[in-house]
């Protein structure tokens, strides 16, 4: 399974990216090698994420998401209800 997801930093921003490990991922921002940018931001908190079959389904939402306004984006999280056992994440809280 691939992932596009949104964490929210310690700062309040939101960064998105994709990945095929969610779970490893939301722990790899949260111990510095995330990415460069929640590096200096920790922690962050998982607040949206999406499944997709393939690699390149996540990457085109991850393309797209990052092109949305704050405001968008914030919209999408509020309408998100996750249901983190359905996705496989019961250990992210």
């Amino acid at each position: 399974m691939n992932y596009t997801y949104i964490v929210k930093c310690r700062d309040g921003t939101l960064y998105t990216g994709w990945t095929n490990n969610i779970e490893k991922r939301v722990r790899a921002h949260n111990e510095g090698r995330g990415a460069k940018y929640t590096k200096s931001r920790r922690p962050v908190e998982l607040v949206y994420m999406e499944k997709f079959q393939t690699k390149e389904e996540a990457m085109s939402r991850e393309y797209h998401i990052k092109r949305m306004s704050r405001e968008e984006k914030k919209r999408l999280i509020a309408e998100y209800e996750p249901s983190l056992s359905d996705n496989n994440c019961d250990s992210m809280e």
